[in-house]
């Protein structure tokens, strides 16, 4: 099964610049593990050591945040679309 996965800017340049790629799996996890096998290095940028989702990363199942869900078990069905959308913080608050 395929599903469409969007990927942030910063990690862009592991995919070679792509802003979407197709990636097979059944679940998130192995939605990520396929990921890394044809782009490597993208995992350890999504997960700490402790291999849970990275605190700052948010990952999307279509528009669902998984930590709603069922988290790295979250199911992915043909056609799907995940984002993975990195926090942002900073900058000033204006009045």
């Amino acid at each position: 099964m395929s599903v469409t996965v969007r990927i942030p800017t910063p990690l862009r340049k592991l995919t070679q610049n792509e802003p979407e790629v197709e990636v097979s799996g059944n679940n998130i996890e192995s939605l990520i593990d396929n990921l890394d096998t044809n782009y490597p290095g993208i995992k350890e940028r999504i997960y700490d050591e402790a291999d849970n989702i990275r605190r700052f990363v948010n990952i999307y199942l279509n528009d669902e945040d998984i930590r709603f869900l069922e988290g790295k078990s979250t199911a992915v069905n043909d056609g799907d679309e995940v984002s993975i959308i990195p926090a942002i913080a900073g900058g000033i608050l204006m009045s």
